[in-house]
């Protein structure tokens, strides 16, 4: 099998794992939010864990990373949050389309973090986006009725912010198993005092969807990681977007939810836009060589 080949299989068995995230965050019922990220990113902090003492990295941090690992964390909290609560609060496939601004939220930060000059066809594509996301958030003058679309944009420009401060880190000689391990040990540590505080009991099920949801997001992680060590990410960065139609399926099946026609506009725009600009790259890359 063709190394490209594996990298697409990779990437949308990810769209896979975390669609199903999504669900058992749904299906884990009235549970407080922070209680629900905080069981999810104690399960992947333990397998960051296991797979950091397996590598020959270990666990000893250089400080020029740290202010960079800490917004990683804090941006990466956010949106992890944010994402959840969306998905609590609307269609799955709604918060899923929203949670996948994050590359075009990654440019924005980047310009600031990296120094990157984006050029005029990247701004006409950050505007495009965000006109597909009002779509989708379908702003009235009623904000309750649109907060949780809101949030669940906000949480895509936290994962953003979070993806340009890897990137960050990558290029400064940080490793990649332990800026997966800090970010998953900050956030349930800073976690832990509201989840105690506000615990709320949950019955067996309850906590054996919030597993499932952290196991799941592992598939996901690891997977994504596969993807992109077989194939470069402007290669295959656009089957990402698979798991739109993965979150649209299991959300039919699970919770009866059909997307509304401005959603689909919505997706269209997006993804339309994801797909011009991949097609770009790759007419650039050639032309390049």
């Amino acid at each position: 099998m063709r190394e490209k080949t594996k990298a697409i299989l990779y990437i949308i068995l990810a769209g896979v794992g975390f669609s199903f995230m999504n669900v058992f965050v749904r299906l884990s019922g009235d549970l407080p939010t922070i209680e629900k990220a905080f069981f999810r990113n104690l399960v992947a902090a333990f397998i960051a864990l296991v797979v950091l003492i397996r590598s020959d990295v270990g666990l000893h941090y250089e400080k020029r990373h740290i202010p960079m690992l800490f917004m990683r964390s804090i941006c990466g909290t956010l949106g992890i949050m944010c994402n959840f609560y969306a998905v609590d609060h609307m269609n799955i496939a709604d918060a899923s389309i929203l949670n996948k601004l994050s590359p075009f939220a990654a440019v924005i930060f980047s310009i600031f973090l990296l120094k990157e000059k984006a050029s005029l066809k990247q701004y006409a594509a950050l505007i495009g986006v965000f006109i597909g996301a009002l779509f989708v958030i379908k702003p009235s003058l009623n904000f309750a009725d649109f907060a949780p679309g809101l949030i669940g944009f906000t949480g895509g420009m936290g994962a953003g912010a979070a993806y340009a401060a890897v990137r960050y880190l990558s290029n400064h000689g940080a490793k990649n198993p332990q800026i997966v391990f800090f970010f998953s040990a900050f956030s349930t540590l800073v976690m832990l005092p509201f989840v105690i505080a506000f615990y709320k009991p949950m019955s067996f099920f309850q906590l054996f969807c919030l597993l499932m949801a952290g196991a799941s997001a592992a598939v996901g992680q690891f997977s994504i990681t596969a993807a992109y060590s077989h194939a470069p990410a402007k290669e295959i960065s656009i089957f990402d977007y698979s798991q739109i139609i993965t979150s649209a399926i299991l959300g039919f099946i699970f919770f009866s939810q059909i997307p509304d026609a401005l959603s689909f506009i919505g997706y269209a725009v997006i993804i339309g836009i994801s797909y011009l600009n991949w097609r770009a790259g790759l007419k650039a890359d050639a032309a390049g060589k």
